[in-house]
């Protein structure tokens, strides 16, 4: 059985460690900074990985997470990882996830 209370937890986590990791780092920084970057990666390939396991009664309780988006943004970190656009990284942080956090704080 899968437990949605944990894979929230961890998007929820995982939005709280890139706004830590970003903290005073601006776009120019970010681009030539590849252990921030690395570090930002990885917890957005988390955020998709629990995406991708929350059961159907959750989502369709839910319609309004943007399941698909994370998901397809992890597959595409996970299998384009030399083509990945540092810009969209840096613009899915600072929009998506501001949006996602205020969507996840009313469940």
């Amino acid at each position: 059985m899968k437990n949605n209370k944990i894979y929230l937890q961890h998007i929820k986590e995982a939005i709280e460690t890139i706004e830590d990791y970003l903290k005073g780092v601006d776009y120019n920084v970010f681009k030539k900074d590849k252990m921030i970057r690395d570090a930002v990666i990885r917890e957005l390939q988390i955020i998709g990985e629990a995406a991708n396991n929350f059961d159907k009664n959750f989502i369709k309780k839910h319609p309004e997470i943007p399941y698909r988006d994370m998901i397809d943004m992890r597959n595409f970190i996970i299998h384009e990882y030399f083509g990945v656009d540092v810009k969209t990284v840096w613009d899915t942080c600072q929009i998506d996830l501001k949006e996602l956090k205020k969507i996840l704080k009313s469940i």
